[in-house]
């Protein structure tokens, strides 16, 4: 009995994260098996929670390094830094994770530059090193070390898609917006916003959802539900919360914004 109560009390200290499929199993196996993840699926939709959940679940750091244009090698690596009349190394996140034995995690790794990836390369096949040149040193990777990309499928074109060839060195997940009962019961979670507010709230948003593609360049997250939720709850008119926090994020267009907010309309009143 005290042991489940111990392992009831680890759960409920964990950043929380509703499964909806087999993602927590797979990753906990890849992870033993000293495989690299990637993580595929819309703007938020819960990957960077998923991340942060299963590094608190295996008990090992999170490094997490948000990818962009300007993003080097020298970043996730590190370098040499002037001090008081000399020079000194400093770890960049992934070198930390790899000294560490922690889970290194780039967020949109399609957005940084491509000679960037090549780092990557020896760390994510069965090498598990990470030369760093600068220093001579040649890192081994230990077991608890684990690698873990991102990106979402949606933004990828000619010039800033995944190689297959690298694509191939990880074991893919995709995810994907909640189903309607999940997605009430994490807006409910995250805000402590009523059962039927929730359910209004998941309703407008597949509403949204049906119209990406169409009107849209990207569908309503779990994240801006989230946010419109806290606004309810904190006494802010909902109609206007929607507005703030999931129409005018989705479009700057006026003529969408107005289209999108009659539906609101019609959800909550004018």
């Amino acid at each position: 009995m005290t042991d489940r109560l111990q392992e009831a009390d680890k759960m409920e200290e964990l950043p929380f994260y509703l499964s909806a499929g087999n993602e927590i199993e797979l990753f906990e196996h890849a992870w033993k098996h000293k495989l690299p993840a990637l993580i595929k699926g819309p703007t938020g939709c819960g990957k960077t929670r998923f991340i942060a959940h299963m590094a608190a679940r295996l008990g090992r750091p999170l490094y997490t390094v948000a990818c962009h244009d300007d993003l080097t090698a020298a970043d996730l690596v590190g370098r040499h830094l002037i001090g008081e009349g000399s020079t000194y190394w400093v770890d960049g996140p992934l070198t930390r994770a790899v000294r560490e034995g922690g889970i290194c995690y780039l967020d949109e790794v399609v957005e940084a530059r491509k000679d960037t990836t090549v780092v990557l390369h020896p760390l994510s096949d069965d090498r598990r090193i990470l030369p760093i040149e600068r220093t001579g040193e040649v890192l081994h990777a230990p077991p608890e070390f684990m690698l873990v990309v991102s990106y979402n499928p949606g933004y990828q074109n000619l010039l800033k898609g995944m190689k297959p060839s690298t694509r191939q060195r990880f074991v893919s997940m995709r995810f994907n917006h909640p189903k309607a009962g999940q997605e009430q019961e994490v807006v409910i979670k995250e805000t402590g916003i009523d059962e039927m507010m929730a359910k209004r709230l998941v309703a407008l948003a597949n509403s949204f959802r049906a119209l990406k593609d169409h009107d849209l360049e990207e569908s309503a997250s779990t994240r801006l539900l989230v946010y419109t939720a806290t606004l309810i709850k904190s006494g802010f008119d909902p109609a206007e919360a929607c507005r703030a926090a999931m129409v005018e994020p989705l479009s700057d267009d006026e003529e969408t914004v107005a289209a999108l907010m009659e539906v609101v309309y019609a959800t909550f009143g004018q």
